[in-house]
């Protein structure tokens, strides 16, 4: 699976887990619901720094983001 795929739909599980909107994570995560969006439907990639952002606003590892995607690639 395209590493872009795999990111968004881990993104997307572990968002959906915590019980957040797209419009919450981007909120907490200093990000745009736009970027968001794009990122869950495997249009963008992020930047470790998102990562480590995204990672924090869902209260989880970014290592273990990074496991979860490593699973489904």
């Amino acid at each position: 699976m395209e590493l872009k795929i795999a990111f968004g739909k881990t993104l997307k599980s572990l968002r959906v887990e915590k019980g957040f909107t797209q419009e919450k994570l981007a909120e907490l995560s200093n990000l745009d619901v736009t970027f968001i969006s794009k990122m869950e439907n495997g249009k963008l990639q992020p930047s470790l720094t998102t990562i480590f952002s995204i990672s924090k606003a869902l209260g989880v590892q970014a290592s273990y983001l990074i496991e979860r995607i490593e699973k489904l690639g």
